[in-house]
């Protein structure tokens, strides 16, 4: 006859109730965090285990380091750039100023050289550098076939240069008679100037000339009484048109 263990209040779990109590009242405890909290050991070493990139978290951090380094570095090259074109476009107003300030300095330079030569076109001066009048206009005697000097003797050792009183163009230049060798420029004013007694002459007709210029040197010839510059300045060309020299010159700043 088999025996058969007697069942009531004090009878103990069996084997197997024992392990599904066991396993329930783990439950409990890691519920509670007692188990939590002695497995979090080996949960860490199991974190500490995994590489960085393992945790996802890390990776993120890295890309957003690398994308600020880029966007600071992109916005330093946008600076620079910024810096070089405002420098480049700096020089570039600045060299327009200075050409044109360069050109200004040309302008003026040339407005000031055709003053400067306009100038000296309308200037008179003396026809023998340094003389005096030796002999008067409208002075009476003899040796004049109209009775007075039409003009005014300058001083002249024989040889001496002779000059352009003004500027003007040649419109006689030869042989004149009482004269001698004589030239007789149209003035760019309109008036006309004689030149008598040369020895030489150092022009033609039709020849411009300037203030100044040399057209023969002075003499004697024609009706003279020795070497000086008969010096006429008339109305026109012709003989008796004449006014007086000296306020001529005068007129035209040249000091007498």
């Amino acid at each position: 006859m088999a025996f058969t263990r007697a069942t009531g209040k004090h009878r103990a779990p069996s084997r197997m109730a024992r392990r599904g109590v066991g396993i329930a009242g783990a439950a409990t405890l890691a519920t509670s965090g007692v188990i939590g909290t002695l497995a979090s050991p080996a949960l860490a070493a199991d974190t500490e285990d995994r590489s960085p990139e393992d945790t996802g978290l890390t990776r993120v951090i890295t890309e957003d380091s690398l994308a600020d380094r880029v966007n600071a570095q992109v916005a330093a090259q946008e600076q620079e750039a910024f810096e070089t074109a405002a420098k480049e476009k700096a020089r570039a107003e600045a060299k327009r100023k200075a050409e044109a300030r360069a050109q200004e300095i040309r302008e003026a330079r040339e407005r000031a050289a055709r003053e400067a030569e306009r100038r000296r076109l309308a200037s008179f001066q003396l026809p023998v550098s340094g003389s005096y009048v030796s002999t008067g206009y409208k002075t009476g005697g003899s040796l004049w076939s109209s009775g007075s000097h039409s003009g005014v003797d300058f001083h002249a050792a024989y040889g001496s240069r002779v000059v352009s009183v003004g500027a003007g163009t040649v419109v006689e230049a030869g042989w004149g008679g009482a004269y001698g060798n004589n030239i007789v420029i149209r003035m760019n004013d309109g008036t006309y100037t004689q030149y008598g007694h040369l020895a030489s002459i150092e022009v033609h007709v039709g020849q411009t000339v300037e203030p100044g210029e040399q057209i023969g040197v002075s003499g004697s010839t024609g009706n003279s009484t020795g070497p000086h510059l008969h010096f006429e300045a008339r109305t026109s060309a012709e003989y008796g048109s004449d006014i007086n020299p000296v306020a001529y010159l005068r007129a035209r700043g040249v000091a007498l």
